[in-house]
């Protein structure tokens, strides 16, 4: 583990952060880059220990559409094999010559009955097969409800559809430098009355024994009214900051996160939605100015925004 030994005795630590202070029971960054926190649960059970709810609703949009299709075919495919274990022969209407055919042919009265379409051309005979048939009628409606409820929630969802730059920055700012990182909003959403806030986590050492320490880091700007174009995020590095005096030697050998948190206003769902990410030390670039990303179009009549620029830097003489 690689701490700090001593820091800005100007810098005044945080008490409240919420994160332990033991560095020895730490493992690895406090937040992720996606903003969760960096934490496995562990003495639960797998069911007790999950939200299938909210797992759903933030899992990827491919691995949801995944699941909803496995799901339905593997259902599906169960109550199919019921059927053709009951017996094909009580299902009339069933024009099969192998045992293939038949399995098929059971599937596709599944499918029918599990989404209550009907098509009437296979029916059920006998107690057992339709007993069975009306289970997987109710099932199917069930499920189909809780379907249709995720995916309204994932549609309706608020979220803060922001982007965070790669890298932090060690910049020039004015006759000294700051830490700078870049945000912007990608869709078409209006986000007013952005507020955000960074903290340093460090490990230092303290009684012979690494300890988490948590800063907080004073910004040029903490508010904007409106969160249109892209923002730079500005920490001036003066004497009462913590990361006084750092050189790129220090950024490289000591374990540190910069923790970034933003809420703003999103006026189309009339709510507070917010984001998070961190940007641990071996990420911070040291001397190097970020490449502007917005530009005025060839009409003049637009503000052109590059998505693709934000990550962009140059480096550039301390």
């Amino acid at each position: 583990m690689r701490f700090l030994k001593k820091i800005n005795s100007k810098a005044k630590a945080e008490v409240n952060t919420g994160f332990g202070t033991n560095a020895s029971n730490y493992g690895g960054r406090f937040i992720t880059k996606s903003g969760n926190a960096n934490v496995k649960r562990t003495g639960i059970g797998l069911i007790e220990s999950i939200s299938w709810y909210h797992t759903m609703l933030n899992i990827p949009r491919w691995k949801f559409m995944v699941i909803i299709v496995l799901f339905y075919f593997l259902v599906n495919f169960l109550f199919a094999s019921i059927y053709f274990g009951i017996g094909v022969q009580h299902l009339n209407g069933v024009v099969a010559s192998t045992t293939l055919d038949m399995f098929g042919q059971a599937f596709f009265f599944s499918i029918q009955t599990f989404t209550t379409v009907g098509y009437g051309h296979v029916s059920p005979s006998g107690f057992l097969t339709s007993f069975v048939a009306a289970v997987e009628a109710l099932f199917g409606l069930l499920s189909f409800a809780i379907a249709t409820g995720l995916f309204y929630g994932r549609f309706s969802k608020p979220t803060a559809f922001i982007r965070f730059s790669e890298n932090a920055l060690i910049a020039p700012y004015g006759n000294s430098t700051a830490l700078m990182l870049r945000m912007t909003p990608f869709k078409n959403t209006n986000l007013t009355d952005a507020e955000a806030k960074i903290t340093l986590g460090m490990v230092l050492e303290e009684g012979g024994k690494p300890v988490n320490k948590f800063y907080t880091l004073d910004l040029e700007f903490a508010k904007v009214n409106a969160l249109t174009l892209s923002w730079t995020l500005v920490h001036p590095i003066t004497e009462n900051s913590p990361l006084y005096n750092f050189t790129k030697e220090d950024f490289e050998s000591v374990d540190g996160e910069i923790l970034v948190f933003l809420k703003v206003f999103d006026d189309m769902f009339s709510t507070t939605v917010a984001r998070r990410t961190s940007y641990s030390f071996s990420e911070i670039v040291f001397g190097a100015k970020f490449i502007p990303m917005f530009s005025r179009s060839n009409d003049d009549n637009k503000t052109l925004l590059h998505i693709d620029k934000l990550n962009l830097f140059e480096k550039v003489q301390l």
